[in-house]
């Protein structure tokens, strides 16, 4: 049985990510939606609302399940055993970043990093873009799952 994770902040969980996590499926038969903590980034969403968030966008796809972590992502997919790293992206800014880390967790865990090419229908959707539009009272719920727009005007006014 082959297990893949797919890392990230997801602040908030976009219908990229979804697009992702469906096609991640595709190649393995377990998939875990690793919600991290990044000490880097300053989180709208505190990480247990991001995390039951994607739990009820996910709750139809069998075979994918959701938890937190943090720390090193090699660490975990150790402790998960781990086959496969997903991360979807739009382009190449987004490969540009992406490929060092895949390079360092090889070099940690020797698990490798599959790069699936987002949908080019969700291309212009970042969860930055969903905050920044949200912030502005924009409409943000066609890009977000269910009740995710909710969370991000309750999150914002606060």
């Amino acid at each position: 049985m082959t297990l893949a994770v797919c890392p990230g902040s997801y602040d908030p969980v976009t219908l990229g990510h979804l697009d992702v996590f469906r096609r991640a499926r595709s190649l393995a038969d377990q998939v875990v939606v690793l919600v991290a903590h990044n000490a880097a980034k300053r989180a709208l969403l505190p990480v247990e609302v991001r995390v039951e968030l994607i739990r009820s966008a996910v709750a139809g796809l069998d075979g994918v399940r959701v938890q937190a972590t943090s720390g090193l992502l090699a660490d975990a997919l150790r402790d998960l055993g781990a086959d496969l790293v997903v991360k979807g992206i739009r382009g190449g800014a987004d490969f540009d970043a992406e490929l060092p880390m895949a390079l360092m967790n090889r070099h940690l865990s020797g698990v490798e990093t599959v790069f699936v090419p987002g949908d080019p229908a969700l291309a212009h959707v970042a969860s930055s873009l969903v905050k920044d539009v949200a912030g502005h009272g924009g409409p943000i719920d066609d890009l977000v799952p269910a009740g995710v727009g909710d969370a991000v005007r309750e999150a914002l006014s606060n």
